[in-house]
């Protein structure tokens, strides 16, 4: 029965189909009809994610080639075709966006009074996308779904956003991302005319001269920068996360910033081989550079979900040590935080959307002393502040350790920022811990105490389990990588 049911419905596109017609129907109820709008969306993105692993149950992880292979003519004239398709190293990230959807719709449950189904549509409309990110096989469309992503969030800062800058936020956020990602189509088109073909398992049997690798690689990098993001290119980040809903804050730490680095991934490292090199230490560069200065700028934040914001690029820029480091541990632990990012900065914003909602303000001077009025979520709040600073146990530890291994083997000094970094990184979340949760309470500021309620606790609940998980017993996630990121490296001429 169960072998039925995975041949039946281990084809992507129904995966990709059921956020869709969830956020179609309803468009089709009135909106004074709160109810059953909640509930379609939230069954339409439950549904998806218990789909997700279904792929798993199939996934052959001795082998690096894409599995469950499906096209669709598009663009036949142009050799254009809408491929899908699924690896060890993509498999996880959509399991992981159909994991935090569910969560943002439980997380706006209460507030979704005004614009109620406008609300469930641009979150499972974006679910679509960033699915089909993941999942895209043709470049192309590799390039119009990452950029179709910024349209709902344009909408979900722009319309329930939280102060009156989200409107810039918004427009910050959408033309930073929109503008950075014209060299990569440029690189497409390109490509195109050489191949004759957008198909992306062609193309990375292609080989390109060093001086148009170099072309390319440049114009991709302008895009997957940004979304990463890397330093100078991050200033929209802070203001997103901090006019973004509470909601919209954990989706956009959650998933798109691995647009960028799944992009290097998937596109730059594999295809442009030399250019990769020649461009290390660059990379090498920037993205140390990059730690030290959010991690010290961190700091000197007022704003809970500013430090947040700078915390997350701090870590994405480890993150791209580790997948340029010529290695199998710097390339397979990159993978891992990445997922681990997903949960850990994303549970953090939930614990500032707690605190939002009672007090109506972000700002760390205004809290201490919270471990007397809210002991759950001050327990809570512990245990995800141990996770951002890489405890040993946690998620954050098991793929942090191999970059810097990884690193180490290539360039000491590269790895001695990095690590300086982490130890920054500890000094920033024990100070954070310390000013909202020690000291004495501040009642001139802070009148109404209530602990998390049972619906909060349940939705952290799920980012604990996760996060204990990968840090415990994280075996199933290199076994599935291990042979995409082998091949990865050797495809790259890493050896």
């Amino acid at each position: 029965m169960l072998e039925h049911f995975c041949e039946c419905y281990s084809n992507l596109s129904g995966l990709i189909l059921c956020p869709v017609l969830g956020s179609i129907t309803p468009l089709f109820i009135p909106n004074s009809r709160i109810r059953p709008i909640r509930l379609i969306g939230l069954c339409a993105s439950l549904i998806t994610f218990l789909y997700s692993p279904v792929p798993r149950i199939q996934f052959d992880s001795s082998t690096a080639k894409s599995q469950f292979v499906e096209s669709l003519r598009w663009l036949p004239y142009e050799n254009i075709n809408f491929y899908l398709g699924i690896d060890g190293i993509s498999l996880f990230f959509v399991i992981l966006t159909t994991f935090l959807i569910p969560i943002c719709i439980s997380v706006g449950w209460s507030g979704m009074r005004s614009y109620g189904k406008e609300y469930i549509s641009a979150f499972l409309i974006r679910e679509f996308l960033m699915i089909a990110v993941f999942r895209m096989l043709d470049l192309l469309l590799f390039y119009v779904f990452p950029e179709s992503v910024p349209i709902p969030m344009f909408i979900i800062i722009g319309v329930w956003g939280s102060r009156q800058r989200k409107i810039k936020a918004a427009y910050q956020f959408f033309l930073y991302t929109l503008l950075g990602s014209l060299f990569m189509l440029l690189a497409i088109l390109l490509i195109l005319f050489q191949t004759g073909t957008t198909d992306l398992q062609i193309s990375l049997t292609t080989e390109f001269s060093e001086r148009r690798q170099i072309f390319l690689w440049i114009a991709s990098f302008a895009s997957f920068a940004v979304k990463v993001p890397m330093v100078p290119v991050h200033i929209w980040l802070p203001e997103a996360h901090v006019e973004a809903p509470t909601a919209g804050s954990v989706i956009l730490a959650g998933i798109p910033l691995k647009f960028g680095t799944h992009g290097f991934l998937r596109f730059s490292i594999p295809m442009f081989p030399e250019a990769t090199l020649c461009s290390t230490p660059f990379i090498y560069t920037l993205s140390a550079i990059a730690i030290i200065y959010t991690s010290l700028t961190t700091s000197r934040q007022i704003d809970l979900k500013k430090i947040i914001a700078y915390s997350s690029v701090a870590h994405m820029n480890l993150v791209t040590i580790g997948m340029f480091s010529p290695n199998i541990q710097g390339i397979g632990g990159s993978i891992l935080p990445m997922l681990s990012h997903g949960l850990v900065p994303s549970a953090l914003f939930l614990c500032v959307g707690v605190l939002y909602d009672r007090h109506k303000t972000r700002l760390v001077r205004y809290y201490g002393g919270l471990v007397s009025t809210m002991p759950n979520l001050s327990t809570i709040f512990f245990s995800f502040t141990l996770a951002n600073m890489s405890s040993p146990g946690t998620s954050s530890f098991i793929g942090e350790f191999p970059i810097l291994v990884g690193a180490f083997q290539r360039n000491s000094l590269v790895a001695t920022l990095a690590a300086l970094g982490m130890i920054l990184g500890a000094a920033y979340s024990l100070w954070l811990y310390n000013r909202v949760v020690s000291g004495n309470l501040k009642p001139d500021f802070l009148h109404k105490f209530s602990d998390s309620n049972g619906r909060e606790v349940s939705i952290f609940i799920p980012f604990l389990v996760g996060l204990v998980r990968m840090g415990v017993h994280p075996k199933v996630f290199p076994d599935c990588m291990h042979t995409s990121v082998s091949n990865l490296v050797q495809h790259g001429k890493f050896h």
